[in-house]
């Protein structure tokens, strides 16, 4: 099968394509003919040598892939061979044929195409697992998201919104604050002009956000303590803006503040397959009713993955990079 290989860490320049042998299925996966890949920032860091490889996980980059069934043991779960499904998997996406764990395959929403179901895997199961599972953000509570234009920034606003939050978030353009709006944010803030958490306090009547996704850390933790209100969360998923903080815990313990950090990729199988559970029972029908859209910068075919990953580096996107793969 054709696929894009990591020949050594370094730049966009070190992904090419190459010739693989086909997947070899482990219990509980199966394979799909992919059509589509999304590319996501760990995508990125693995290239740079900086996210390992989860053990027994293929060395191929690509987290998320949408495509056509083509073996494997379906059991009950009600799909069928030649069923087009999305699926999370822990590598292996940037290839024609990919295994996925069955548990976190999905069926492609009605309406969509491949592409755009390509886009929803990652994002999708790493903002429910940690702002609706782990943050738990629950009826009547707001949510801040740092990096609202992001291809996580973009789902975690119209999640919520769609679920009847309040939303702000930051982003560092007047255009992309523009986008996140027209996604459902309340207010965008462009963080390189205007004071985030001054913002949030006055349109929280001074109470402050109930949770904030975090995908900066660094210097942004303290300033996000000071505009959570009392028994707030923050959810760190990345370290952007550096791995280091510097925190009042006084806050934290007077004010029943949590703190917490997570990855998605080296979680169980069976941890990722609540989650889909979740996502095809909540969120899925929202999706099907056009109250959440996929929001795709721009569709790559996959020999160009290099030059998908100098746009996801550039941070000029708004949403989801996808490599074609097939005719999807």
């Amino acid at each position: 099968m054709r696929a894009i290989e990591i020949t050594q860490p370094g730049k966009p320049e070190v992904l090419q394509p190459c010739e693989r042998p086909m997947p070899v299925l482990k219990d509980g996966e199966i394979l799909i003919h992919v059509l589509a890949a999304g590319v996501n920032r760990p995508d990125v860091f693995q290239r740079l040598g900086q996210y390992p490889v989860p053990p027994g996980a293929s060395d191929l980059p690509g987290l998320e892939v949408a495509g056509e069934i083509v073996d494997g043991d379906l059991g009950d779960s009600g799909f069928k061979k030649g069923d087009l499904v999305c699926a999370l998997v822990q590598g292996g996406g940037y290839a024609e044929y990919c295994a996925a764990p069955l548990e976190q395959c999905l069926p492609v929403p009605k309406g969509l195409s491949a592409v755009e179901a390509a886009s929803l895997p990652e994002t999708f199961f790493t903002v429910w697992g940690n702002v609706f599972q782990r943050a738990a953000l629950g009826e009547g509570e707001s949510l801040l998201v740092q990096g609202g234009s992001s291809g996580i920034g973009v789902t975690a606003i119209q999640i919520a919104h769609a679920l009847g939050h309040r939303v702000f978030a930051t982003a560092g353009t007047p255009d992309k604050c523009r986008a996140c709006e027209d996604l459902g944010a309340e207010r965008a803030i462009n963080y390189k002009s205007e004071d985030f958490v001054a913002v949030v306090k006055e349109l929280t009547g001074g109470n402050g956000v109930n949770v904030v996704l975090d995908m900066v850390g660094g210097d942004y933790v303290a300033r996000e303590i000071d505009c959570l209100a009392d028994d707030g969360r923050i959810a760190i998923i990345a370290l952007l803006g550096g791995a280091k903080a510097q925190i009042d815990l006084g806050q934290v313990l007077r004010r029943r503040l949590s703190i917490s950090g997570s990855t998605l990729r080296p979680r169980p199988v069976a941890f990722k397959a609540r989650i889909a559970r979740e996502l095809r029972e909540q969120v899925w029908p929202l999706i099907e009713a056009g109250k959440i859209k996929p929001v795709i910068h721009k569709v790559f075919p996959l020999d160009q993955a290099a030059a998908a990953h100098t746009l996801m580096e550039s941070s000029e996107h708004v949403g989801k990079i996808v490599l074609a793969v097939a005719d999807a």
